[in-house]
C-alpha cells in the first residue's frame, strides 16, 4: 500500500510503500518515553521504500532493550518522531510512526508488542467518559 505524510510543521514530507498486515501497537518503555505517551504504533515499509520528498530528517541512534542500535528519525524544526531503523549497510525496513501518515485513519493495527510494560490503564481506556472535542 502506498502512503505519504509529513511531520506537524510540514518540513519533512515522504511518500513510502508499507505492509499494511505489520501495524503494531508497542508498549515498551522506550516508546513511551520517546513518543512521550503512553505506547507508540508503528507500520513497516517494504524494503528500501521510503523515499522523502522534501529535507531529510536528523537522526539519532540509540541502543535498545535487545542491544541492537536503531536510527531514530525525527524533523529538527518541530520535533515530531518520523521512523526508525537498523543502522549500517544492507537494505532498510522503516519503522513508521503512524501518526504521521495521512493515511492513519485506515491502519488499524493487527499486534501489541511489549505488553508487559503496558501502563496498568491501559486496556480500560475504552470505559473512560469521551468528549468529542477541546471542552
Amino acid at each position: 500500500m502506498n502512503v505519504d505524510g509529513q511531520c506537524h510543521c510540514g518540513a519533512i514530507k515522504f511518500t513510502a510503500e508499507i505492509d499494511p498486515e505489520r501495524i503494531v501497537i508497542c508498549h515498551c518503555t522506550d516508546c513511551q518515553v520517546m513518543s512521550g505517551t503512553a505506547f507508540r504504533t508503528v507500520v513497516f515499509t517494504l524494503p528500501d521504500a521510503l523515499n522523502f520528498t522534501t529535507t531529510e530528517p536528523k537522526v539519532y541512534v540509540k541502543t535498545a532493550q535487545s542491544g541492537n542500535k536503531r536510527a531514530q528519525s525525527f524533523c529538527g524544526e518541530c520535533g515530531s518522531a518520523i521512523c526508525a531503523t537498523s543502522v549500517g549497510e544492507g537494505p532498510k525496513v522503516y519503522g513508521l510512526r503512524v501518526g504521521v501518515l495521512n493515511q492513519r485513519t485506515v491502519l488499524k493495527p493487527n499486534k501489541q508488542i511489549w505488553h508487559d510494560s503496558a501502563l496498568d490503564w491501559i486496556d480500560d481506556i475504552k470505559s473512560l467518559p469521551s468528549v468529542p472535542a477541546q471542552p
